[in-house]
């Protein structure tokens, strides 16, 4: 995909990962950023990141489990800079709990993790196949190719959204819509470290898998996976040969996943 000129939409974007994507994509020429996040006021500062950079973005505070909000951002993306070429559903929220966690829990993750996805395809994807063309971009985590010990619902729904964006890649790809599932393992964000911090099974998990890598170079990652068009983009290359290794011989990697957690006394 080209970056340049492009209209671009990321939710989760006041910070982490979507912040560096949003100013990432305005680096490469986007034409139009839209920075949406739950947090409006995180929002309004990465958009302003990139207005003060000499980029064109615009800030909107969204609820992303809300189907109307996201239809909202929608029409007030495309009022402001035109059809959208790469919507970037990149909201998402962990648990850090197993079979403790409560309904209202399991809810939560279901809502930001795999409906959020949903109701941004239901948003763009018609008007998309009705251009012809049209990027998703889908943040779903390592944990949905692979697993996440000590966090139940976080591994599920992500599972869940790796699943929904092969549909969609199934079902539209003809219709001349790209989609790609952005899988990464530890990031430095605000999900990751305070859970490391404080010793959080799920975060020390992901600490032990590989290397905790900086919001740039995942955005780094995105923009080279985005360019080649791959459904997986995978920050972590390593992640490809764990898939591997899980799919040979799902029993011996389930062995290896339960000494990981015996080791680090998960």
């Amino acid at each position: 995909m080209r970056l340049r000129d492009a209209v671009i939409v990321v939710t989760g974007g006041g910070r982490g990962i979507g912040a560096a994507m949003a100013r990432r994509f305005a680096d490469e020429g986007a034409a139009g950023v839209v920075v949406s996040d739950v947090d409006g006021s995180a929002a309004e500062l990465v958009a302003k990141s990139i207005s003060d950079a000499g980029g064109r973005a615009l800030a909107v505070r969204t609820d992303v489990t809300d189907e109307a909000e996201v239809g909202r951002l929608v029409e007030r993306a495309e009022q402001e800079f035109g059809p959208i070429d790469l919507f970037c559903s990149n909201a998402g929220v962990a648990t850090g709990q197993g079979l403790e966690a409560d309904p209202t829990e399991w809810a939560r993750a279901w809502s930001v993790n795999v409906l959020a996805h949903v109701y941004a395809a239901r948003a763009v994807v018609p008007r998309m196949v009705e251009r012809g063309r049209g990027y998703l971009l889908n943040t779903c985590s390592a944990a949905g190719l692979l697993s996440a010990p000590g966090d139940a619902p976080y591994t599920a729904t992500k599972h869940a959204a790796v699943a929904f964006a092969e549909w969609l890649a199934i079902t539209y790809g003809d219709a001349g819509i790209r989609v790609s599932a952005l899988c990464p393992l530890g990031v430095r964000t605000d999900m990751l470290m305070p859970g490391i911090e404080s010793g959080q099974a799920a975060a020390l998990a992901v600490a032990a898998s590989g290397a905790v890598l900086e919001p740039e170079q995942v955005a780094d990652a995105i923009v080279a996976g985005l360019a080649d068009e791959r459904f997986l983009i995978l920050p972590h290359p390593e992640v490809a040969e764990f898939v591997r290794r899980k799919g040979e011989d799902r029993d011996r990697w389930l062995a290896g996943m339960r000494r990981l957690v015996a080791g680090h006394g998960i």
